[in-house]
């Protein structure tokens, strides 16, 4: 069975998708919502419904719609809402921007902590292993360190979660990488939640939401592979090989329980055996009957949870700005313009004192930045509506990402909202971005 994203590569469709978004300076607000970005997710099958169903209003010297014509109905919309957010995954090069974002991100992140593992997380950290079980008793969270403790494990455990890193950013196997990718984020986090920031927030959340994405149809080897693959049957034996060992062997103690006793009072259980054995019927369905009835309802399926996916990325990108600037305004050092003044003299936010000081001695960048900041986040959910205004924010906010990573020293909290913003991009910018990668990669190829 192929793990890889089922509906083979999208090198002919991407090429025509391109083109038509990159030569159509007119295109509508409706096409580019359907096919562009996935902040427009909530809005794109309605929308594409309700204005293909407006009639066109008679210019100067038309009469208007015949009087035969009957304009749809309800009904009619309705079934037009439902066959583009069935039929058509939203946001694909979005996706993909995202996964490869969050793959880097943590990748990066691992690699940076190596020679600091064991502290962190291992054997040698000051939160035991006993400490963090009575925890975990109490929040149930998911880590799969506590099972067996040691350093071996711990090494197995750090060493996969590179792995699975790197194989979410290649987008190599992705339905089974990026379920390794959670487990291992989750592991990680969990065992030590004293070290995350908000930037570890950010990642732990989108490793679960990039399980129930389709984020490997571009830019990704199983999009190059198509339906080619033949390691899917191991793979997916071995995994389900696996799960069964941990729930029948008695180590993982309540981790993949069914049920839990507090909220949502659903344990981990039924994603993990329902994400196998839906990989398990896909690939029946694709070879038994690959035009059948099932495989068409599989994958509106999969293209229902995909869309709803980034749907709820979206809105959590959202939230978050929201939430932090409206808290902002509420603070006092945020109302006077001199927030920014406090975190650069501060050695733990200094890697540059030079610059630092350069910039926190002065009054009017302080001001101005501290401002601009509230500003940008209270504003960015209402510049949604307008797709210019929209575009032209994601460049300053992902500019601003940028100056906290080098100015205050926090790269991972940087990069994982660049990523996260990523959701927002315009599929046109985008294409654009991977034409000219595809071209560089051409002129370095060796000529046969």
């Amino acid at each position: 069975m192929s793990a890889s994203v089922p509906g083979g590569p999208g090198e002919v469709t991407d090429a025509a998708e391109v083109g038509a978004v990159t030569d159509a300076a007119e295109v509508t607000e409706v096409t580019a919502a359907a096919g562009g970005t996935a902040g427009d997710v909530a809005s794109a099958a309605v929308a594409a419904a309700v204005v293909a169903g407006i009639p066109r209003q008679p210019g100067p010297g038309t009469a208007g719609a015949p009087a035969g014509v009957r304009r749809p109905g309800l009904a009619g919309l309705a079934g037009r809402a439902v066959a583009v957010f069935t039929g058509r995954v939203l946001g694909r090069y979005q996706a993909a921007t995202v996964r490869i974002g969050f793959g880097l991100v943590w990748l990066a992140y691992l690699l940076r902590e190596w020679p600091n593992r064991r502290l962190l997380y291992g054997d040698t950290s000051p939160w035991s292993t006993d400490l963090a079980r009575q925890l975990l008793a109490d929040n149930g969270a998911l880590t799969v360190l506590p099972w067996f403790g040691g350093r071996l494990w711990f090494e197995l455990v750090y060493h996969l979660a590179v792995l699975a890193a790197l194989a979410v950013l290649l987008g190599w196997r992705t339905r089974a990488s990026t379920v390794l990718f959670l487990v291992t984020v989750l592991s990680l986090q969990n065992r030590n939640v004293f070290l995350g920031d908000g930037g570890d927030n950010i990642v732990h959340l989108m490793a679960i939401y990039l399980v129930f994405t389709r984020c490997a149809r571009v830019w990704s080897l199983d999009a190059r592979r198509g339906g080619s693959g033949r390691g899917g049957v191991p793979l997916w034996t071995l995994l389900g090989a696996l799960l069964l060992v941990c729930r029948l062997g008695g180590f993982a103690g309540t981790s993949l329980d069914w049920t839990t006793p507090g909220f949502p009072y659903v344990g981990w259980g039924p994603l993990f055996w329902g994400l196998w054995a839906v990989a398990g019927l896909w690939w029946l369905a694709d070879r038994l009957a690959p035009e059948g009835e099932t495989r068409a309802v599989l994958d509106a399926l999969a293209t229902m949870v995909h869309n709803c996916a980034m749907l709820v990325i979206a809105v959590e990108v959202v939230l978050i700005y929201a939430t932090a600037g409206w808290y902002k305004v509420q603070g006092s050092r945020w109302q006077d313009g001199t927030a920014l003044y406090y975190p650069l003299h501060l050695d733990y936010f200094t890697p540059w004192p030079g610059l630092s000081g350069l910039v926190g001695g002065a009054l009017l960048p302080v001001f101005l930045i501290s401002y601009g900041t509230v500003l940008l986040q209270v504003g960015f959910p209402f510049t949604l509506v307008d797709r210019r205004v929209k575009n032209a924010l994601l460049v300053v906010m992902m500019a601003e990402h940028v100056g906290i990573a080098v100015l205050l020293g926090l790269p991972v909290f940087s990069l994982a909202m660049i990523a996260a913003d990523a959701v927002f991009l315009p599929t046109a910018a985008l294409c654009w971005v991977g034409a000219r990668v595809a071209r560089i990669r051409l002129r370095r190829a060796p000529l046969s």
